[in-house]
């Protein structure tokens, strides 16, 4: 397709210009700046192909691991705290979902008033002060976020994952009908409103897990850190790997592209000496 084609050229381009690209530190450098976009951009394919947005994916991916720290600080295990956290991942999801299809408001309405919803919680439970993720060593620290690679191994497996829910299942099915055809799939026997929930859901625990093993691997939390960008980088990287914006049809490898075109840009204009502002 042409946006691997575009990749391709990218990839060229950069290590042309720069003989660092392909250096083990700068590889490593750009998949972990690749695999949160791709992981979020393939939970956003589902919600595209629904004729849907969730703004709110971003700024879950950030609050997700405050949740942890907040946990961890109140003496709950570290493990435990994780699997909190992602339950409350997925009540962000659950909530998105119902709003949507229960009162009939936008996405785009609902999910912008989670996301500042969750923004300013971030804010207040943190005291807009910086804070150090909980210590994690051994092979626990290890699978989940230390490792150099660890972060795009869980990457991968969650973007495998809703691939093989979205094109190899009855329910990945029901998503496409639903975008497609929101009236034809309901009168079909499609429950088209439990089908939206669910994509919500399962891109607000995607989201939120990456988000955590994100925060492992840097060490350390911003409450200022603009959920926004994440969001934006993972439906560019949807849009421009073919999903539709009017529903009714959505790549993930496409998206893994995308994510990929993404994050050799921004890797390739800091080794050539791109400005930030630029």
């Amino acid at each position: 397709t042409a946006i691997f084609a575009v990749a391709v050229v990218l990839i060229v381009y950069f290590s042309l210009r720069n003989n660092n690209f392909y250096s083990y530190a700068n590889i490593i450098t750009m998949v972990q700046y690749i695999a949160p976009i791709a992981v979020i951009g393939a939970g956003e394919v589902l919600v595209l192909v629904l004729a849907e947005i969730d703004l709110a994916a971003g700024q879950t991916f950030l609050i997700s691991p405050w949740i942890v720290y907040l946990l961890w600080q109140d003496g709950v295990p570290l493990g435990l705290a994780i699997v909190l956290s992602l339950c409350c991942c997925l009540a962000i999801g659950a909530i998105n979902g119902l709003i949507t299809v229960l009162l009939n408001v936008p996405s785009f309405v609902t999910t912008l008033g989670v996301y500042f919803a969750l923004l300013g919680i971030v804010l207040v439970y943190s005291g807009d002060n910086q804070a150090d993720m909980p210590g994690v060593s051994g092979n626990f620290g290890q699978a989940f976020g230390i490792n150099n690679w660890s972060e795009i191994g869980w990457g991968m497996a969650i973007v495998a994952v809703i691939w093989f829910v979205l094109k190899r299942t009855r329910f990945g099915l029901h998503v496409t009908a639903t975008g497609g055809n929101l009236l034809a799939a309901a009168e079909s026997g499609i429950p088209t409103k439990r089908v939206k929930v669910w994509c919500f859901m399962i891109l607000a625990v995607s989201a939120g897990f990456i988000g955590i093993i994100d925060s492992i691997r840097i060490g350390s939390l911003d409450p200022a850190a603009p959920g926004t960008a994440e969001m934006f980088l993972a439906v560019s990287a949807a849009v421009i790997g073919g999903t539709a914006l009017t529903g009714g049809r959505g790549t993930v490898l496409g998206t893994i592209i995308g994510a990929v075109v993404l994050g050799v840009l921004e890797d390739g204009f800091t080794l050539t000496g791109v400005s930030a502002n630029a």
